[in-house]
């Protein structure tokens, strides 16, 4: 067979044409759009949280538009049932026997438009996908295709009829990342822009199927060394003795917070893992993971203290200095 194996120089011409083609469409979030492209390319899951309109649903849809690949969108709302995401058998009287019917779960990305505003029980429909990649209804495992990714985004959980993710549903995304509003500029180019036309109708794949699978393998190759395993290892023990946490980082986290660094190395050029890639990382994987003390939480409800102590983290674990 041909070797099929992507070259850096292929690996980043490609990343680079999705990411101008999200920007077509998103203005002014570099960071929004390379947090996206990391969770992609680590095979992981995206928590997109914030307030409305500031273009959750759109960063999503733009990452999915760019690559050739199968996407489905699911506007979760209280009434959805969990079979709505995940199929149903249903009874065929031509074969009389029961046959699966797939639900929108069963496609290479999956958009889960305002999780919370479903309830636990549909939400949860999403726990064996998103961890085990198949689906599980009447006894019987049915496999998703590859790659999947899960987008999903969210109102702040303060908000009128959302219902808060427990720790298990958060534990299954990747990164969890904000918007955030754009500034001047950006905003009033998107006025100018979307006036008369909606550029995500422009939108065209820039990448097939099997690109898609080379860059994941390309960022699954980049080498991490044991020190930097070491380090990722420290950042998380240390969130679980800090005094000021409940609930610390767990080893899936550990995992994708490696996972996640190679992927950004990769985006950044190299092939192998720097301690600023790991240390970088860390608020937007261990974030929504951690759960603060009440006296912590104290006073603080302004500020959310979790990314102030995991930065106190970063600080005080020690960096390591041997290269690769």
């Amino acid at each position: 067979m041909p070797d099929t194996t992507m070259t850096p120089e292929e690996f980043r011409e490609t990343t680079n044409r999705i990411a101008d083609t999200v920007r077509h469409v998103i203005d002014g979030k570099e960071h929004a759009i390379r947090s996206a492209l990391v969770v992609l390319l680590a095979e992981g899951h995206l928590l997109v949280e914030d307030v409305p309109g500031v273009g959750k649903t759109m960063l999503a849809r733009a990452l999915a538009a760019s690559i050739d690949a199968d996407v489905r969108r699911i506007q979760f709302t209280p009434d959805l049932l969990p079979g709505d995401v995940t199929g149903v058998s249903v009874y065929s009287p031509a074969n009389r026997e029961f046959e699966f019917t797939p639900g929108a779960v069963f496609a290479n990305v999956v958009i889960a438009d305002e999780i919370n505003r479903s309830s636990p029980k549909t939400q949860s429909a999403l726990l064996e996908a998103m961890e085990e990649r198949q689906v599980s209804v009447d006894g019987r495992s049915h496999p998703l295709p590859a790659p999947f990714l899960v987008i999903a985004t969210q109102n702040p959980l303060e908000m009128d009829g959302t219902y808060a993710l427990p720790e298990a549903q958060l534990d299954r995304f990747m990164m969890r990342m904000s918007m955030g509003y754009p500034d001047a500029e950006a905003e009033a180019l998107m006025l100018r822009q979307r006036d008369t036309r909606n550029p995500l109708l422009e939108v065209r794949p820039v990448v097939t199927l099997d690109g898609v699978a080379q860059l994941i393998d390309f960022a699954h190759r980049v080498h991490v060394a044991p020190v930097m395993e070491q380090y990722a290892v420290s950042l998380a023990r240390a969130t679980r003795e800090h005094p000021d946490l409940r609930l610390g980082a767990s080893p899936r986290a550990t995992l994708q917070l490696v996972r996640a660094s190679k992927a950004w190395a990769a985006l950044q050029g190299r092939e192998f893992v720097i301690p600023d890639d790991i240390s970088g990382l860390a608020r937007s994987v261990f974030g929504h993971r951690l759960i603060p003390t009440r006296h912590a939480a104290a006073g603080r409800r302004s500020a959310d203290p979790v990314p102030r102590i995991i930065d106190q983290i970063v600080q005080s674990v020690a960096v390591p200095v041997a290269g690769r």
